[in-house]
C-alpha cells in the first residue's frame, strides 16, 4: 500500500508538549522503515486542528479520494483531527473503503467496526481535551481578572511574573515608557519625534527592534500604564504597579486630541508664540533679516504702527526679569528646609480630608458591586455595564492618585513648591549659559500674557509663581519684593 505521511503542529498552547514537527518526522521515517510502510509524499502543515479548513489536510483527502494513494501515516489520531467534522471525513473515508489503511507509531487501528468504533473514541478525546482546555483557559481568565492581574502577554514596560502570573515593571524599559509620557504631554513633540528621541536613548521592543511611531501610539493611548485595563471591552482596576499617574495620562489623550494634520516644518525661533503685540493683540511673529532675528507683530487685516524688535534686544530684558526671581544657592537650601518643616505640620492637618476620600473610594466600590449585580439580573444591557464600570474605576483611581498625592504631603502642593524653588535656583544657571529657550520656559512659570509694545515686554504676574506664593499654606513668605537681593543673599525676606 502507498501512504501519505502527515505531520502537524500548531503553535496553540495546546500543542506545547506535542513533539515538534521534525521529532514527529524522524520517529514516522523509523516507523516506515520497521514497518516496510511505502510513503509516496511527506505533508507537513503547521495549523491548528481546533476547527475545519487546513489546506493540506484537505488536499491530502482529495488526492487519496483520487487514488494517490491508499492510506494514512501519522504520529498519533489528534494529528489528524481536533474536531468532529474532520474525525468524521476521516472515519467516513474508511467506511466507504476510500482510505484502506491508518497507521499509528501510538496507536493501533484495525478496519472493523470495533476499530472504527476505537478511533472514534480517540477523535471524541481529542476534541473533549481541546473543549476542556479552553474552559480552563477561560475558567484562570476569569480568576485573573477578578484579582485585577492581566491575563495576557505583558506590554512593552512590563513583565510576565512566573510566580503570580501577574505583571511587573521592566525596570530597563519603564523608565523610557515614563519619558515618553511626560515627552508628549508637552505639546512640543510628535509621534515621530518621541520615536527618535526614546529609540536613539536605548529603547527597543520585542527580539530587540526599535519602536515605530504607530507603537508609540499605542503606548500612549493604553490605559494600562496608569492601573487601569480593558478586556473583551470591559473595564478593570489592575493590581500591577502603575508606570504613570492618570492625570498624565489625561494630559497626553488631550494633546492626541488636539493634533491635527502634520504642519509644514518651519524654521524654529526662541519667543515665537510667546507674545501678542500690544497695539492691536495679534500675534508675535519672527523673521531673519541679514543674520539677525526681528520679532515683529502680524499685522493681519490691521494698520498696525509697532516696529520690529531684535532679539538680543528682547533678550536683555528677559535677563533683566529673571535676575530678579532667580535664587542663590545659599536661599535655595533655607526655602527647601522651610518647607520641609511645612510639610509635616500639614499631614497632619489633611488627616480628615484623606479619611473623607477613603470614604468616597469605599462608596466607588459598594457602586461597583451594585452594578455587577444589576448587570446579573439582566436589567442594564453589556454596553451601558461596560460604560458605567468604567466610569467608576476612572472615577476610584482619580481618587486614589489624590488621597497618594495628600499622604505625600498636602496634595503635594510641596512637591510641586519644591520643583519651583528648585527651577528658580535653576534660573541662574540658564542665565549664566545664556540658554534664551530655558529663559523662555522659566519666564513662563512667572508669567502670562506676554504683550510687545514699543519694543517693551510686558506680562501679567499670574504664572506658576504666583500661583505657588497664593495657595500656600503658610504665611511666612513676604510678597512684593525681590527674592535675590542684588548685594548679598542674605536671609532679608525669609522667616524661620
Amino acid at each position: 500500500m502507498r501512504y501519505f505521511l502527515y505531520a502537524r503542529k500548531s503553535t496553540d498552547d495546546e500543542d506545547r508538549q506535542i513533539l515538534s514537527i521534525e521529532a514527529q518526522l524522524v520517529e514516522l521515517r523509523q516507523y516506515a522503515t520497521r514497518e516496510k510502510v511505502h510513503v509516496v509524499k511527506e505533508l507537513i502543515e503547521a495549523k491548528t486542528a481546533k476547527k475545519p479548513g487546513r489546506p493540506i489536510f484537505n488536499d491530502m483527502l482529495l488526492q487519496i479520494e483520487r487514488g494517490a494513494a491508499d492510506g494514512i501515516l501519522a504520529w498519533h489520531p489528534d494529528r489528524l483531527a481536533r474536531n468532529s467534522v474532520d474525525g468524521g471525513k476521516i472515519i467516513y473515508s474508511v467506511d466507504r473503503g476510500v482510505i484502506k489503511s491508518l497507521l499509528f507509531p501510538t496507536y493501533h487501528f484495525d478496519d472493523n467496526a470495533q476499530g472504527k468504533f476505537m478511533l472514534s473514541i480517540a477523535f471524541g478525546q481529542s476534541k473533549y481535551y481541546i473543549d476542556a482546555l479552553s474552559e480552563n483557559i477561560k475558567r484562570g481568565i476569569r480568576l485573573k481578572l477578578s484579582k485585577g492581574i492581566w491575563p495576557q502577554w505583558a506590554p512593552i514596560g512590563y513583565l510576565n511574573d512566573p510566580k503570580t502570573r501577574g505583571i511587573i515593571k521592566d525596570e530597563g524599559k519603564a523608565p523610557f515608557i515614563a519619558k515618553s509620557f511626560a515627552l508628549y504631554s508637552t505639546g512640543r513633540y510628535t509621534l515621530a519625534e518621541i520615536r527618535d528621541k526614546i529609540n536613539s536613548a536605548g529603547m527597543r521592543g520585542r527580539k530587540d527592534r526599535p519602536l515605530s511611531a504607530s507603537q508609540y501610539q499605542h503606548i500612549l493611548q493604553n490605559p494600562l500604564y496608569y492601573g487601569v485595563f480593558r478586556y473583551n471591552g470591559e473595564s478593570y482596576e489592575g493590581t500591577h504597579e502603575p508606570i504613570i499617574t492618570k492625570k498624565l495620562f489625561d494630559t497626553c489623550q488631550d494633546v492626541m486630541a488636539r493634533r491635527g494634520k502634520p504642519k509644514k516644518a518651519i524654521r524654529h525661533f526662541a519667543l515665537r508664540g510667546l507674545m501678542r503685540c500690544g497695539e492691536c493683540g495679534r500675534m508675535i511673529t519672527a523673521e531673519l533679516q541679514k543674520g539677525h532675528t526681528y520679532y515683529r507683530c502680524t499685522k493681519r487685516f490691521t494698520n498696525c504702527t509697532q516696529k520690529y524688535t531684535r532679539e538680543e534686544e528682547l533678550a536683555t530684558q528677559i535677563q533683566s526679569i529673571l535676575q530678579k526671581v532667580s535664587l542663590c544657592d545659599d536661599w535655595t537650601t533655607k526655602i527647601l528646609k522651610k518647607l520641609e518643616n511645612d510639610k509635616a505640620r500639614d499631614i497632619q492637618s489633611s488627616r480628615p480630608q484623606q479619611q473623607n476620600l477613603h470614604d468616597k473610594i469605599t462608596d466607588i466600590d459598594r457602586k461597583i458591586n451594585r452594578l455587577i449585580d444589576v448587570y446579573l439580573e439582566g436589567s442594564i444591557a453589556l454596553e451601558e455595564y461596560q460604560r458605567k464600570k468604567e466610569t467608576y474605576i476612572n472615577e476610584k483611581k482619580d481618587l486614589q492618585e489624590i488621597l497618594k498625592d495628600f499622604a505625600a504631603g498636602g496634595d503635594n502642593w510641596f512637591e510641586r513648591a519644591k520643583d519651583f524653588v528648585t527651577d528658580l535656583n535653576r534660573v541662574s544657571y540658564a542665565l549664566r549659559e545664556g540658554n534664551l529657550e530655558s529663559q523662555r520656559e522659566y519666564l513662563k512659570k512667572i508669567g502670562s500674557n506676554f504683550i510687545l509694545k514699543e519694543r517693551r515686554l510686558n506680562f501679567s504676574s499670574e504664572g506658576t509663581f504666583r500661583h505657588y506664593l497664593s495657595n500656600a499654606p503658610y504665611q511666612t513668605w513676604r510678597r512684593g519684593r525681590d527674592l535675590n537681593p542684588r548685594s548679598t543673599c542674605a536671609d532679608s525676606s525669609f522667616q524661620d
